[in-house]
């Protein structure tokens, strides 16, 4: 697979990074309003039932999206790849669990609150299904931003990458000893070529 070049894999570093953040705010806000937010009438309820689903349909879900296709794109077209790294299998397997997750539940659950709130009122607080929904989609949203998190925090620290060999670390300070020594060289040489020529004294 040919590799994009570097300035083409930093503008997809800038991308990637937008849309994780987006992810990890909108998963993160969702969380904080399941766990903190209980309205007292119906038309908070409702009102905080709409809201999620504004969070999930216009914030997660596009970072989310952005985020895989983006992370497609560093596998398929740079040097980092699938499995070469351990902590970029670990950022897929948590990508991959928070799509699933996403797409088969939490979105589901976000989509028919509304529904209930909206029939029910405030009574929707005792009924059994809307309880069943909000339980899980507080405590399985709540897990799913703290994986977002660590996904986070694994792309910034970047573990369990393998320390090179001592022979190695022996040549790389061997080259970059070599390679300072040439730029001294090159500078001195650069240095004598600009001294100016003195001018021949002619005498008659």
């Amino acid at each position: 697979m040919k590799r994009i070049t570097p300035k083409s894999q930093k503008t997809l570093k800038c991308v990637h990074v937008f849309f994780s953040e987006l992810w990890l705010v909108g998963i993160v806000t969702l969380a904080l309003m399941n766990l903190f937010l209980h309205p007292k009438d119906a038309t908070a309820l409702y009102g905080a039932d709409l809201a999620k689903r504004f969070v999930d349909d216009f914030i997660i879900i596009p970072g989310a999206v952005g985020c895989f296709l983006t992370a497609l794109g560093f596998s398929l077209y740079t040097k980092w790849g699938w499995l070469k790294y351990r902590w970029i299998t670990a950022k897929w397997v948590i990508n991959l669990f928070g799509i699933i997750t996403g797409t088969w539940w939490l979105r589901p659950w976000t989509q028919h609150l509304p529904e209930i709130s909206k029939r029910l009122g405030i009574a929707a607080l005792q009924d059994p299904v809307y309880q069943h929904e909000l339980f899980w989609l507080t405590l399985l949203g709540t897990v799913q931003a703290a994986t977002i998190i660590l996904a986070a925090m694994i792309g910034i620290w970047k573990p369990w990458r393998p320390k090179p060999v001592r022979g190695q670390e022996a040549r790389h300070d061997q080259d970059q000893d070599f390679d300072h020594h040439e730029l001294e060289q090159h500078d001195h040489e650069v240095h004598s070529v600009a001294q100016p020529v003195p001018q021949a004294v002619w005498h008659i």
